[in-house]
């Protein structure tokens, strides 16, 4: 009997140190996630300086401004990893064209604020690769928790689902030339 009792408290154990690990892994990816968009939300806080620095050199770029200003609104809005993979990639794409833009302007490039803003744009592009590289660590210790037995047993009583990766669209894969 008393054997019987403490084999019913070990399993109980158990079960709730599972429980408990799951649970964590989801306030892990959570945070994750609010890395991932404090970096985001930095890298579109720097947008409207860059945009109207650029602004002041090639004002006849008209449609690379908007679609640098629309894809920071998408980023903005975005409610989950997979819309802020998008808006993101949007985004890179729409900061490229207006670096190209301000390629052909070498007194633009000269100046020190437009210098510092790129300077901060890069060092803010290395903390989200940083905090995306983190989300999809904290993201795959979790789904492998929850494919694994018994993981997967207690995972599925209590309703933990898998959670998406912060993937790279095909085109992010390849290299990006940048020439200052």
């Amino acid at each position: 009997m008393i054997f019987a009792l403490i084999a019913l408290v070990i399993l109980v154990v158990y079960f709730v140190a599972i429980y408990n690990s799951l649970a964590s892994l989801k306030v892990k990816i959570r945070e994750a996630w609010s890395q991932i968009d404090v970096q985001l939300k930095r890298r579109v806080d720097l947008i409207p300086n860059l945009v109207e620095t650029v602004k002041g050199y090639a004002a006849h770029e008209k449609e690379v401004f908007e679609n640098v200003t629309q894809a920071r609104s998408a980023l903005m809005g975005a409610k989950n990893p997979k819309e802020a993979g998008e808006a993101d990639q949007a985004l890179t794409g729409a900061l490229g064209r207006l670096f190209a833009v301000a390629e052909a302007y070498p007194a633009l490039r000269a100046q020190e604020g437009f210098v510092n803003l790129q300077s901060e744009l890069s060092d803010t592009e290395d903390k989200v690769a940083y905090s995306r590289q983190f989300f999809n660590s904290v993201v795959r210790d979790y789904n492998n928790k929850l494919v694994v037995f018994p993981s997967n047993l207690i995972g599925g009583m209590f309703g933990f689902k898998p959670e998406e990766f912060f993937d790279a669209k095909p085109e992010e894969r390849e290299a990006v030339k940048v020439d200052f």
